[in-house]
């Protein structure tokens, strides 16, 4: 992942710790109102839960966006390393072969010579 998507992804993380803080302060706001001696405000206690209910489903939305986009990132994906290790090493075998069968050819013309 490049620089610049991680500072994404981090400042959406940041506003969904932002949409959680006033999320929290919403629930002390009902909880003070609840707590009111002249008793709570109806429409004071609606409006905090549609918005409470309306940030709790835009965290979840943002969550479960931020951990696909997790899930799906990889690295590694259109890395050549290891063809690249696999072709060194197959040609290093070739070479190796091709010098035993150089020597063993050496080892005939030799022995074809003494005779």
């Amino acid at each position: 992942m490049d620089p610049q998507g991680q500072t994404t992804s981090l400042q959406r993380l940041q506003n969904v710790e932002k949409r959680i803080v006033k999320v929290l302060e919403l629930a002390g706001g009902v909880m003070d109102e609840l707590a009111s001696p002249l008793g709570p405000r109806k429409d004071v206690v609606q409006n905090h839960c549609l918005e409470f209910m309306q940030l709790i489903k835009d965290i979840q939305v943002a969550l479960r966006d931020e951990i696909k986009s997790a899930c799906e990132y990889r690295p590694f994906e259109k890395c050549d390393y290891g063809s690249r290790i696999a072709n060194e090493i197959c040609y290093q075998k070739v070479e190796f072969v091709m010098s035993q069968l150089d020597a063993m050819k050496q080892t005939i013309d030799e022995y074809h010579a003494a005779v």
